[in-house]
């Protein structure tokens, strides 16, 4: 593997931390809300740790790709595609024939997971996807776990053969999301290089009388701590787990999004990054409850751009909840924690705990 095709969404991300569960169709409404790129970024983290690595890029021009290789100093690649200053699906498409004219072996992409389903349009599963997360979901198994694991799962391959694996590519329907509905769609599967612990899997869902019950478990206890302490203010996070915690309280929760909650009554709804920061002033003691996303692992960073680093340093990493079902749980052997900080990332040390049932608690790997 040394030719590789290397694209970023610039716009990917922007529509996470201001609460728009995502940025398709509403990239004007993102920046009017003072959403930032940063996609640009996420892609810079993971090729700073692939210089000196035997690879020849492929790319497309400006902030497509160039720029970041460029800034970070790496010499020899091609402008394969000229990216007009306003980017669309399209040119993501009409960038991945070019690579595939110039026989990449593999494209290493940062995005979404509408990204990646534009990517597989072209490539299906001829060539490999390497996704860096730079989305508000990434539901898709396409992606590395952070910036960080894609860099090492692409420096292991110039060292020795990787493992390929056929990898789900996820379709969510954003419009309902934004109205607290999670349609996942399987698109395809595309090829996907694989290292364990380095990778996500797709999103599961689980639901049965037994999920019922021990999410009611969940609920029950949270709610009781939450009523034991009427003077913290507390942020309950998307998921049908979180939402027990609320119905347990007789509060309506939003199921996609962050609620605020202070002495059993809800004091803020929906809210994006600096709603959350608005009611973090003055030193107000808080803490956040949140689930991980089934199968695939994630406890801050999918679908979750709101809680963003600022609001976690805020709250602190010895106040953040996590809860989970056993079922989940079981399906889930590693965690992984990727809020675009690497620093506040490692904070978490190695293991976290979770809530799994009623007074019932186990400690799980963070990958």
């Amino acid at each position: 593997m040394k030719t590789i095709g290397f694209l970023i969404n610039p716009v990917a991300g922007m529509g996470g931390a201001v609460g728009l569960k995502g940025t398709d169709g509403m990239l004007e409404e993102a920046i009017q809300r003072g959403a930032q790129p940063m996609a640009a970024s996420r892609a810079r983290q993971a090729i700073d740790m692939l210089k000196g690595a035997p690879f020849r890029y492929i790319t497309c021009s400006g902030p497509m790709g160039e720029d970041v290789l460029e800034e970070a100093g790496i010499a020899g690649f091609l402008v394969a595609y000229q990216a007009p200053q306003v980017t669309t699906a399209s040119d993501t498409k009409e960038a991945c024939r070019e690579f595939l004219k110039n026989g990449v072996e593999l494209i290493l992409f940062c995005g979404g997971d509408g990204t990646a389903r534009d990517l597989y349009d072209v490539v299906s599963d001829t060539v490999p996807l390497l996704g860096i997360p730079a989305g508000v979901k990434m539901y898709s198994a396409v992606f590395a776990v952070s910036p960080v694991a894609a860099a090492e799962i692409l420096r292991t391959g110039a060292l020795m053969p990787l493992h390929f694996r056929d990898a789900e590519v996820m379709d969510v329907d954003e419009e309902a999301y934004r109205q607290g509905e999670l349609r996942a769609t399987l698109y395809g599967y595309a090829k996907s290089p694989y290292l364990p612990g380095l990778v996500q899997g797709a999103k599961q869902v689980y639901e049965d009388q037994d999920e019922d019950l021990a999410k009611a478990g969940i609920g029950h206890f949270i709610a009781n701590v939450i009523r034991g302490t009427p003077d913290i203010l507390y942020f309950i996070g998307p998921g049908s787990t979180t939402r027990a915690i609320a119905r347990d309280l007789g509060l309506e929760k939003t199921l996609l999004g962050f609620d605020a909650v202070q002495d059993e009554r809800l004091v803020g709804s929906d809210l994006d990054e600096e709603g959350m920061l608005a009611l973090l002033a003055n030193g107000r003691p808080a803490r956040l409850v949140i689930s991980i996303i089934g199968a695939q692992g994630s406890v801050l960073g999918r679908g979750t751009q709101q809680a963003s680093p600022r609001v976690l340093k805020r709250i602190g990493t010895g106040n953040i909840i996590v809860v989970a079902t056993p079922h989940k749980l079981a399906e889930t052997p590693l965690l992984f924690i990727d809020t675009g900080d690497r620093e506040l990332d490692v904070s978490f040390g190695e293991y976290i705990t979770v809530i799994s049932g009623y007074h019932i608690a186990q400690r799980k790997k963070i990958g």
